[in-house]
């Protein structure tokens, strides 16, 4: 098959998107000559930013109307050769058969909701949620026209382009800097504003500064702003809620000396921009959506459960309870629960994956400056 149109449907959340980069870089060397758009969430499309793989991201809303449709199917009816299909849901695959002559897709184990898509496939690839990756399962879409290993030559998740921090903001760039993405979606994911706050004194007193980065929200400003007023030196520590696009969030972290993430789309972001990471997971499994190390040649990089995992530029602390990981939604199973296993991780054991990150780094280290005036730190 040599397809001159090609699609990749990746309509679900940011850090999906992300680990979808390295299918379309498969692609592309696949079919160099090829064009290759992606239809996505126009939420999320900010994850393939400046991608040089793709010729044209396509975005569609997330819950559209029927004039939004009809609109997306009157632009791409039957106007690709390939789509890959790299979700379960039944939209995703019906995207294809509408959009593309043929196509390849993610389905589930059950016959009930998976067998239609199964038969309209020329290849389809079966999800697992506790072994085996996110990104190997859409990697493995390619499995049919793939020459050769797809993991051999090492695989990497592209990050967005680059884009210039805010005036104010660049002095961050010229110290020790460690970055910290505390403010998950939901609250299973959480580890506390308290144990944030005991880690970030411990980096302050070796002479890091700690950015604390965010979006907009009310719960994620609610949470830095925990963080930030329980450190004692306030000019150790900026609070960047809402400052920053996904692409000035990539610029901070590639000039990082460290990042520290629970389970969340920066967290995968910090490990596809190069930056020593520390994952911090608990009911989560790390085999399934752990983030990516940097030119990994095993489709599985991760074991079930270990109290402390380390693999290229990323290491991964996991919370130690009998149920971790229990892939549910914390304790209470909804997306407001706590999760024991996070709440009860010590600050000193992530502490420790630090300190082994930033010894084993070969990022440089800026030179210590004056501390930022008192103005520029955001420690509301």
């Amino acid at each position: 098959m040599n397809p001159r149109t090609v699609l990749v449907i990746a309509t679900r959340q940011i850090g999906d998107v992300l680990v979808t980069t390295p299918l379309i870089r498969a692609i592309r060397r696949r079919w160099p000559e090829a064009r290759i758009d992606v239809l996505g969430y126009e939420k999320t499309m900010g994850m393939l930013a400046g991608n040089p793989d793709i010729n044209e991201v396509i975005e569609s809303a997330e819950h559209p109307t029927l004039s939004q449709y009809l609109s997306l199917i009157r632009r791409c009816w039957r106007a690709y050769d390939l789509a890959f299909v790299t979700q379960i849901s039944d939209r995703a695959h019906v995207y294809g058969l509408l959009f593309a002559r043929a196509r390849v897709g993610m389905v589930t184990a059950s016959p009930r909701h998976s067998w239609w898509k199964r038969a309209l496939a020329l290849h389809s690839v079966q999800i697992d949620y506790m072994h085996q990756h996110a990104l190997s399962e859409k990697l493995q879409l390619m499995s049919p026209f793939a020459q050769g290993d797809l993991f051999a030559d090492g695989v990497s998740v592209v990050p967005p382009v680059a884009d210039a921090l805010p005036a104010d903001l660049a002095y961050l760039r010229t110290q020790p800097l460690a970055v910290f993405h505390a403010t998950p979606m939901w609250r299973y994911k959480r580890w506390p504003a308290a144990s944030w706050a005991a880690l970030a004194r411990e980096l302050i007193g070796r002479g890091m500064h700690v950015a604390l980065t965010g979006s907009a929200s009310a719960q994620d400003r609610q949470m830095n702003a925990e963080i930030a007023a329980a450190v004692a030196d306030a000019t150790g520590i900026t609070d960047l809620s809402g400052r920053l696009t996904l692409a000035q969030v990539g610029t901070l972290l590639r000039s990082a000396q460290l990042f520290v993430g629970v389970d969340t789309s920066v967290t995968h972001l910090a490990a596809a921009c190069g930056t020593p990471t520390v994952a911090i997971f608990g009911p989560t499994p790390p085999t399934n959506f752990g983030p990516w190390p940097q030119g990994a040649r095993s489709a599985q990089p991760y074991a079930l459960v270990a109290p402390l995992q380390h693999n290229a530029n990323v290491a991964l602390v996991q919370g130690q309870a009998p149920c971790v990981p229990c892939r549910k939604s914390g304790c209470d199973n909804h997306f407001d629960s706590r999760s024991d296993c996070l709440d009860q991780l010590a600050s000193e054991r992530v502490l420790a994956a630090c300190e082994r990150m930033m010894a084993a780094s070969t990022v440089p280290v800026a030179p210590t400056v004056a501390a930022a005036p008192t103005e520029q730190v955001m420690s509301a």
